[in-house]
């Protein structure tokens, strides 16, 4: 899909362009998923090349921030279904030329809708494409903090859960932390990701605009979000070691309940080892043994073993130790 986006009062209006050309007032027109022609269409009205899926893909700093005809390339990787069970990241590709913004991107990051919603109820007189940018890299900012500070309450939640003292501590337990500490371990590690070529981005931005000769609130705007980055990942770089810790403390709770376990078996198998053992010897090497005679009594000692084999099982499944 082909999206332009041109200034209209203080609004920014949306036009999804099927057929025909791209208005040459657009400030901004966002390509979702695009297809050959509509590379083609922007290409003929910019004067700058398309990068294909497999170059944004490229992790070089080389092939994601560069100048090429005038125009400004700058790919990031950004978070995307970070509120689904399966949270990814996605490239997406920004070209600052002719003072227009072309974003190329095949998933829908949240930042763009917030963005153009922000935009499309109010945008200065004077937008342009570096102030549209602008925008959604604040987006994107602000939606990274809000994926971080949730989780950080969820991990504060579940290091409660694993220090609580009296809480009594199934597998499912076990499982359900372990999960959740794995979960948002690897959201923790695709925001982090996010972050280092975000803060790439904005380093290369802000030397640009030296050279552009951006405005001084622009440039001042750009250093802050610079900083906000490189204070986020510090606080994801916090917030991955306070799941290894609680990963390591996982970990020791478990190796304890064996151990106490194990402990308990020990005892019960020494306890049993002498009156084991007197059995062994003289338990079947008496000549007189009443039970010889009973009629029920070969029915009776396989009740017994039964019983005997049942009643530890279900002991254990009431301290939950199976």
């Amino acid at each position: 899909m082909l999206f332009a986006y041109v200034p209209s009062g203080t609004t920014l209006e949306q036009i999804a362009i099927e057929t025909g050309e791209v208005p040459a007032a657009a400030v901004w027109i966002d390509l979702v998923n695009p297809t050959l022609p509509e590379d083609r269409k922007v290409e003929t009205l910019v004067g700058v090349a398309i990068p294909t899926r497999e170059e944004m893909q490229e992790i070089e700093i080389s092939s994601r921030l560069y100048v090429e005809s005038g125009a400004r390339y700058m790919t990031a990787t950004l978070m995307c279904q970070s509120d689904s069970p399966q949270p990814k990241t996605t490239p997406v590709t920004f070209i600052l030329a002719g003072g227009r913004l072309i974003t190329v991107r095949y998933d829908e990051p949240k930042p763009f809708v917030i963005a153009r919603n922000r935009l499309a109820k109010h945008c200065p007189a004077t937008v342009s494409g570096e102030s549209v940018m602008i925008d959604i890299m604040d987006a994107v900012i602000d939606r990274t903090a809000d994926i971080l500070e949730r989780i950080a309450v969820e991990i504060d939640t579940v290091s409660h859960n694993v220090f609580e003292r009296g809480r009594s501590r199934s597998p499912k337990f076990y499982n359900v932390i372990l999960q959740t500490i794995g979960r948002k371990g690897d959201l923790t590690s695709k925001v982090r990701e996010s972050l280092v070529s975000i803060g790439r981005l904005l380093l290369f931005l802000a030397n640009e605009a030296e050279g552009l000769r951006w405005a001084k609130d622009q440039k001042a705007q750009i250093k802050s979000m610079h900083r906000d980055v490189q204070s986020l990942s510090d606080h994801a770089t916090f917030l991955s070691n306070s799941m290894t810790f609680l990963l390591d403390a996982m970990v020791g709770l478990v190796t304890i309940e064996q151990n106490n376990i194990i402990k308990i078996f020990s005892v019960v198998a020494v306890v049993l080892m002498p009156p084991t053992l007197i059995a062994s010897i003289y338990g079947m090497n008496f000549k007189h043994m009443p039970e010889l005679e009973w009629i029920l009594g070969y029915p009776l000692a396989l009740v017994l073993m039964v019983v005997a084999a049942i009643l530890p099982f279900l002991y254990f499944k009431w301290r939950k130790w199976l």
